[in-house]
């Protein structure tokens, strides 16, 4: 199933190049009392919600996706998790540009020695929210990756069991301006964490660890990998994550990015896409 988030927080089926409304279904969902547990209500509930959405998808006619503003899928994670450097060829292309590491000309640190960051979920935007670029002297630069939604609150997993406890996949898009600052400073800001363009959940999507992706700005490709290429692979990055932080339903894991990582300007779009997941446009603008 795909789930999108749309318009004013509508909640949607994509079926091929449609969006059936069934924010009817979050009727089931159990009442909230203060103080409200952690993470996103619809991820938590989604087995229960599950066989209304297919029922109402199935009944509503649907209205083109091309038509509706498409915003995070998730609305209320805890935590957006991501792992740095995860693919070699990126690795190298940061280590020999001074705009993208700190530690420019030393030895590639490991993805261990560097450690998983965190970023602010008040950086979370939809694909159709785009990114507001901030401090316009310096790089705003596009990294593309898959992210991984968390399905059940978990802390500690083994790496056997891991994919067990995601909901489902999208596209991520982890902006990051460049400079001297901590990571999660840089990576943080409003609209630079682009998730969508709607939650495959993991049932449908299988196996997440070949998958072709990239990324195009303004129509040029400039990056492209697939995900057997990662360093360390999915299983073991969400057991890595689940020995340091509990997971809650809605938490987002980024799992890094690949090679050809670049500026982008007010004016420019970017068009990401992922196998089995599908497509996503995101305008660039500036900062109000």
């Amino acid at each position: 199933m795909k789930i999108c988030r749309f318009d004013n927080d509508r909640i949607g089926v994509v079926r091929g190049d449609l969006v059936h409304d069934v924010t009817a279904a979050l009727e089931l969902m159990p009442a909230l009392r203060y103080p409200l547990a952690p993470g996103d209500a619809l991820i938590a509930n989604l087995d229960l919600l599950r066989p209304e959405m297919e029922r109402l998808a199935d009944r509503n006619p649907g209205i083109a996706v091309s038509g509706v503003t498409l915003r995070s899928p998730v609305a209320n994670p805890s935590k957006i998790i991501a792992t740095p450097a995860n693919y070699s060829a990126h690795a190298e292309e940061a280590r020999l540009d001074p705009e993208i590491s700190v530690f420019h000309g030393e030895r590639t640190r490991s993805i261990h020695e560097q450690g998983l960051f965190l970023k602010s979920a008040s950086s979370l935007v939809g694909a159709g929210d785009g990114v507001r670029t901030r401090f316009p002297d310096r790089r705003t630069d596009h990294e593309v990756e898959l992210a991984v939604i968390f399905a059940r609150p978990t802390a500690g997993i083994s790496e056997a069991d891991a994919l067990s406890c995601v909901a489902g996949y999208a596209i991520g898009l982890d902006m990051s301006v460049r400079g001297k600052e901590d990571r999660s400073y840089r990576k943080s800001l409003d609209t630079y964490s682009v998730l969508g363009p709607w939650l495959v959940t993991a049932d449908e999507l299988g196996d997440p660890n070949h998958l072709d992706f990239w990324l195009k700005v303004n129509g040029e490709q400039k990056q492209a990998s697939n995900t057997a290429l990662m360093l360390i692979n999915l299983a073991h990055q969400i057991a890595w994550a689940a020995s340091l932080y509990k997971l809650y339903p809605g938490d987002i894991l980024m799992t890094g990015t690949c090679q050809g990582v670049g500026p982008v300007k007010p004016g420019d779009h970017m068009t990401a896409w992922i196998d089995r997941i599908g497509q996503m446009e995101v305008a660039v603008g500036a900062h109000a």
